[in-house]
């Protein structure tokens, strides 16, 4: 996909309409994002927090909700418990935090008795729309895994490519990142994605194609990897990243929003339902993205 506009084209050619359900919904930015989503036809919202204070934003919106949409439940604790109960009972699709902590949503998602865990690993993936790249382009993690070993690394993998799926992504092109493209044994990040590489050719992470270890240079710019003799189908046309570590991908992503002007969504992986964790300083348009995201990647 070129920009965000296809992805969100795709969505509203299926028939399906998608529930996000936001807990602690008395956030005006995530309402304003989740209404502007309703008001396209892409979504269908069911809020829990605090009654009052939801219905004075949504007055303030112009919006309104059906009764049976609205749970009042003003605990923020409370709230994230009831909106990870109604992913559960099948009544959203998937999940988006409010006006509460990320570790207060997460305790929810990760309780063992009703949380959301699957026994997979729970990661971040991020779509960028970067002016200078040809199309949109996917990192992972820069979000919730510190420093992934490498069977961590083998299933955020496969979390962000059943997405690219979901969103019409047949054979996702996979950059392992590293300082360098030549194996160094003494760079644990070198020899995890040499493996990684050899992973995906003995068909034990498939429907993809992954290179690695690779710099990010020869997977972006196709002049680069020519000048240097490396040949690839991934060099010049990576369609995701993988980072090394969660201060890697933080940084890159940082760097391409506030440096290259890229426009960015981002949902949590490897739970029974992608969830948006996007923090207090995400712009609307931010929110709205990811909602897009998470309605098109969701299940189909």
């Amino acid at each position: 996909m070129k920009n965000f506009d296809e992805m969100i084209a795709l969505l509203k050619s299926r028939s399906e309409t998608k529930r996000v359900v936001l807990a602690a919904a008395q956030d005006d930015h995530s309402l304003e994002a989740i209404y502007r989503a309703k008001r396209d036809g892409l979504v269908i919202p069911v809020l829990v927090g605090d009654k009052a204070k939801i219905e004075t934003i949504l007055t303030q919106l112009g919006e309104s909700i059906e009764p049976e949409n609205l749970y009042d439940v003003p605990d923020v604790e409370a709230a994230a418990a009831k909106a990870v109960e109604l992913i559960r009972e099948g009544k959203a699709d998937f999940l988006m935090k409010g006006k509460l902590e990320t570790a207060q949503l997460l305790r929810a998602v990760v309780n063992k008795e009703t949380g959301l865990r699957t026994g997979r690993v729970m990661s971040h993936v991020t779509l960028f729309s970067v002016p200078t790249y040809h199309k949109l382009l996917a990192a992972t993690d820069g979000g919730m895994l510190l420093t992934p070993d490498l069977e961590q690394k083998k299933q955020l993998i496969e979390n962000a490519v059943e997405l690219l799926h979901n969103i019409g992504y047949q054979n996702p092109k996979v950059a392992v990142l590293a300082a360098a493209e030549i194996v160094n044994p003494k760079m644990q990040d070198s020899l995890d994605g040499a493996e990684l590489k050899a992973m995906n050719q003995r068909g034990e992470i498939t429907g993809c194609i992954i290179e690695g270890p690779i710099s990010m240079d020869l997977s972006l710019v196709k002049e680069k990897a020519e000048i240097k003799g490396y040949q690839s189908p991934v060099a010049g046309d990576a369609d995701l990243l993988v980072v090394p570590d969660i201060t890697c991908g933080n940084v890159m992503g940082k760097t391409m929003i506030e440096l290259a002007g890229a426009t960015m969504a981002g949902l949590v992986l490897g739970a029974k339902a992608p969830i948006i964790l996007t923090s207090r300083a995400s712009s609307s348009e931010e929110k709205y993205l990811s909602i897009c995201l998470a309605a098109a990647g969701s299940a189909r």
